[in-house]
């Protein structure tokens, strides 16, 4: 079919279906979406809570579990070892299917009577305090990870020892508040860097050892600012900075960043790869509209941190791996093909429009099936009932769509179950978007709220926002902690911290900072809100874990000012947002200045334009109004080699 534009259901703006997408749906027997990619991704998005944790109790056992389901969702919690077990029958929730009733309103209901697992936690040691985590080892506050030791406060990281305070970070050690970097060791406050090591506030930079404060280095030793010393002068110079404390950190923190400013930045972050688009991508082929692939994908197409010998994939993730013919899923594969409409189901085979199945094939409207075959709704059929049964469901729920309204307001919907608790608000408005078949779950079906979700990290709204836009919005419980310490009575030098700082309640430095409007948040150049606001689900206090102070005595850090969860914000606001926008190369001839008088690069050869500026476009995502410098991959590597 040719190319085609569409107006999203749910913005409202247009979007492009090429002439391969077409091909695509055919290949997998799915109409073409009626929502834009965007809206696609924070859909699923909505149904993925990493960070938020709650004290339920399990509905089986009566003790009290760490849980991603807070104590007000009306849903049935198993502590995760008895959800594993054979102590109980996923089948016993089956149910036959009901052709006069819409698919969703069915699905719904069998989400509300069948139990969660409270976290998905698996094989850890020691880590009970983790979540979307696998085989962790003494860690602490991570999410979304596989085989760490001894990390704490970390997200979307694989494979690292000793370190905190990480996001997108893999094969590293002893590594503290560092963003999409690899292979490192003993490297602090750093983004976009591979194969380093012993270096402070690195950007962009590959093999380099002994560096502080540079940007787009290559295989470099005792380098300050891009200049270089001798190995003495090095390190009597990083003596003097005297990164123990925070007042010296805080200044070079801001130091590292008027430097960065001036650095050039390299479109995208892509290597190794072939006919991609997007960024932070590695080892792919074919991929387009792509973000945090890594370890190799083939003719993927709106995929987000997903990889690993993916094939085949339309709107994969957040978090899809090794699989192939995969639509609209997230935390989807592990050696699985077929699968559609799906989140957290691994090694199966011929999925749809199920949740938390493993091992599994030909299902339809299942949660938590497991080693089972032919079954919908949790009912077991033989293969001719089933094959008979599928047809007619797809053709029923093109026939008898769900009909999606506004979750405002103590006015309950027609499809909102009586036991869910939103947020009031004083309108209710239909939002009339239909759900036939091809497409994936509506968002007011999701278990956890809005701000409960990673969509409010990558894709952040006000309150006000999410209610207006029919999600769902927690209201953070009253916190009535007794605060023993503020920031301003942390001792500066780390040298100055005693044992006593242990489980001390200290306050969170944003509950003295003013948050932003809902009109700075939506303007935000960083797509993030600042980590001083209601936004980042600033806990208002924390508290120094025993482990947690021996590493900041390890690497001579600082304690931090902020919560967890607003370092992690903070964190979030270094990557770029998942969006590309189109924009011409800035290299203009030797002298390039940014948006400021201080942000001037002077080349340092000629390039092929000359004085002209550079005819170069490509597809980015820095925004048209970031300050970065950003050259197109030629240009780039003409200054960088």
């Amino acid at each position: 079919m040719p190319q085609e534009t569409k107006q999203c259901q749910n913005c409202k703006k247009d979007f492009t279906i090429e002439s391969e997408d077409f091909d695509f749906y055919a290949k997998i027997k799915v109409p073409p979406p009626t929502w834009c990619w965007e809206c696609r991704l924070v859909r699923r998005m909505c149904f993925r809570n990493e960070r938020c944790f709650y004290k339920k109790k399990c509905d089986v056992t009566g003790e009290e579990v760490i849980s991603m389901y807070s104590p007000d969702k009306p849903f049935k919690v198993y502590e995760q070892k008895y959800w594993w077990s054979d102590k109980w029958n996923p089948l016993d929730y089956g149910r036959d299917y009901d052709w006069f009733r819409p698919f969703f309103e069915q699905f719904r209901d069998l989400c509300f009577d069948f139990p969660q697992m409270n976290l998905s936690n698996m094989h850890a040691v020691n880590s009970d305090y983790c979540n979307l985590a696998e085989e962790s080892k003494d860690c602490y506050l991570i999410s979304a990870t596989l085989r760490n030791e001894r990390v704490l406060y970390s997200n979307r990281i694989t494979f690292n020892k000793d370190s905190s305070d990480l996001y997108v970070v893999h094969k590293s050690e002893l590594c503290y508040e560092n963003v999409s970097c690899s292979d490192c060791y003993r490297v602090f406050f750093s983004r976009n860097c591979q194969s380093c090591q012993e270096s402070y506030f690195l950007y962009n930079c590959r093999n380099c050892q002994s560096c502080f404060c540079c940007t787009n280095l290559r295989n470099k030793n005792y380098h300050i600012f891009n200049k270089p010393y001798t190995k003495e002068e090095y390190q009597k110079k990083i003596q003097e900075f005297n990164s123990g404390s925070f007042k010296n950190l805080d200044k070079l923190k801001k130091l590292f960043l008027e430097f960065y400013l001036k650095s050039i930045h390299r479109y995208a972050h892509i290597v190794k790869s072939v006919n991609v688009l997007g960024d932070n991508i590695d080892n792919a082929k074919n991929c387009h509209y792509c973000f945090d692939i890594t370890q190799g994908a083939e003719d993927c197409k709106f995929c987000v941190w997903a990889g690993a010998g993916l094939k085949d994939v339309y709107d994969g993730g957040v978090g899809a791996g090794v699989g192939e013919l995969i639509y609209e899923a997230f935390d989807t594969g592990m050696q699985g093909s077929n699968l559609f409409f799906t989140g957290t189901v691994h090694s199966s085979h011929n999925i749809r429009y199920c949740f938390n199945c493993f091992a599994s094939s030909n299902l339809f409207g299942c949660i938590g099936i497991r080693n089972k075959q032919y079954c919908i709704l949790n009912k077991q059929y033989t293969k001719e009932e089933y094959e008979a049964l599928i047809s007619k469901i797809i053709q029923h729920m093109n026939e008898m769509p769900y009909i999606s309204k506004c979750q405002i307001s103590n006015v309950k919907s027609q499809n909102q179950s009586p036991n869910f608790k939103t947020e009031e608000n004083s309108k209710s408005q239909a939002k009339g978007i239909v759900y036939r078949y091809g497409e994936f779950f509506p968002p007011e079906l999701s278990p956890f709220c809005y701000n409960e979700t990673i969509a409010q990290e990558y894709f952040s709204l006000t309150k006000e926002q999410a209610i207006e836009h029919g999600y769902n919005w927690k209201t953070p419980e009253p916190r009535n902690y007794q605060i023993d310490l503020t920031t301003e009575q942390l001792p500066d030098h780390i040298k100055d911290v005693s044992d006593s700082i242990i489980n001390k309640v200290i306050e969170c430095a944003s509950t003295k900072l003013q948050a932003p409007n809902s009109k700075q948040i939506q303007n935000s150049k960083f797509q993030i809100p600042n980590e001083n606001s209601e936004y980042t689900n600033c806990t208002t206090v924390f508290k120094i874990i025993p482990e947690e102070l021996a590493f900041y005595r390890r690497m001579n850090l600082p304690l931090p000012r902020f919560c967890p969860n607003c370092r992690h914000y903070a964190r979030l606001k270094q990557r770029n947002p998942l969006k590309l926008w189109k924009r011409q190369c800035q290299c203009i001839g030797q002298v390039v200045r940014g948006l400021t008088p201080a942000q001037t690069y002077t080349n340092t050869c000629q390039h092929e334009h000359g004085d002209k500026p550079c005819p170069n476009t490509f597809q980015t995502s820095y925004a048209p109004d970031r300050p970065e410098i950003v050259y197109c991959e030629q240009c780039y590597l003409k200054e960088v080699v």
